[in-house]
């Protein structure tokens, strides 16, 4: 296969089965692509829109090399594929994004080394493989700070704030973690947290959504505001300029999220480069209904080698988006019955807690 733009009747092959991918299936069936979905979950909720699927571990590599040979380009809907897996798909297929940006942003001492490489100002931090360098990184970064996981980490899941010098023994404390590697950051008094969605092409092409503000509850995304609130236009222009770079030196083809911090002191506002997500993102589903182009259509666009959408806003409207977890979805009827609400429910199972079972946005005309 060749590294070309794809024409309507193409397979995307998606590697992941969650509501992310079911999403993505759903906008690249509106533009006449077939679509196969690799998960290792029987009840994935992307498979029941797909074309074709494939139930299969992640490290069963003749399932993998049999799906990438059927599709004619693969992305994928989260991050924590392994590197060798990102490696078998493309030898098979065009991967996008790339294999090398999946790698350095699925690590955070990686991704954090890679930001400041570019100039970009993250929190402080420092790599912890023993107990003894966590002592010296507290020392250096001083309290409190955040001790996490390395990978895998989501939604709260694999860290820890470490506030005062009497929590604990510091041996208990890396215990905890389980041999995982580790880093410490320091913590940032951010006054709220935003993100830049954004896409890039094959041909180097870059758009970005408006800025979001977005509002956490139990470290889980409960609410997405847009445009973010009071804040300045100049601040608005450097969090896009800050995602354009980054998309940029990782030679990115797709849609990424760039979360950052907010922070406010005398000296004005300044933005602090928290994490990248190297796929779509939950606070990019108000542009399902809220932008000229979803966030899923620019994505599909992006990695088909298309012309980038209109990322600009529905004109003159204010946007909310609300995430349902857990019992939350029992209120489906109401959101149904609700004049200008717009939900989309995932077809998942049990609503446990912390689940995010679907999600309602609300497109506020601005008068």
């Amino acid at each position: 296969m060749t590294d070309m733009s794809l024409t309507p009747g193409s397979t995307l092959g998606i590697v992941g089965g969650g509501q992310l991918g079911r999403m993505i299936a759903l906008a690249a069936a509106n533009y006449g692509l077939k679509v196969h979905v690799y998960a290792p979950d029987a009840t994935s909720p992307a498979f029941d829109v797909a074309a074709e699927t494939t139930c299969a571990a992640y490290d069963d590599s003749d399932a993998l090399a049999r799906f990438a040979a059927s599709v004619d380009v693969v992305t994928y809907e989260f991050e924590n594929i392994p590197r060798e897996t990102a490696d078998l798909l493309a030898r098979h297929a065009p991967l996008r994004p790339s294999a090398d940006a999946l790698s350095t942003t699925q690590d955070r001492l990686s991704e954090k080394s890679f930001i400041n490489g570019l100039g970009i100002a993250t929190a402080p931090f420092r790599q912890i493989d023993t107990p003894d360098d966590l002592a010296r990184a507290l020392e250096a970064i001083g309290l409190p700070a955040v001790l996490k996981t390395r990978r895998f980490g989501y939604d709260g899941k694999g860290q820890r704030i470490i506030r005062t010098a009497e929590e604990g023994d510091r041996n208990a404390i890396f215990a905890e973690f389980g041999g995982a590697p580790l880093i410490l950051e320091g913590f940032v008094p951010f006054e709220r947290e935003v993100s830049v969605v954004a896409a890039r092409s094959p041909d180097g092409s870059f758009a970005a959504f408006d800025l979001c503000e977005n509002e956490h509850r139990d470290h889980i995304l409960a609410l997405t505001r847009v445009p973010a609130p009071n804040l300045s236009e100049e601040t608005a222009r450097k969090a896009v300029e800050i995602a354009r770079r980054i998309a940029e030196a990782l030679d990115y083809v797709g849609i990424l999220a760039v979360e950052m911090f907010l922070v406010r002191d005398e000296a004005g506002e300044h933005l602090i480069v928290n994490e990248i997500a190297p796929r779509v993102h939950n606070s990019g589903h108000w542009t399902i209904e809220g932008a000229v182009t979803s966030q899923f259509a620019q994505h599909v666009r992006a990695v088909c080698g298309w012309p980038l959408g209109d990322a600009s806003r529905v004109a003159r409207a204010s946007v909310e988006m609300q995430n349902l977890i857990g019992d939350d979805i029992d209120a489906w009827q109401a959101l149904l019955a609700e004049p200008g609400a717009h939900l989309h429910l995932y077809g998942k199972g049990d609503a446990r807690p912390g689940r995010k079972m679907g999600h309602v946005t609300r497109v506020i005309p601005v008068v």
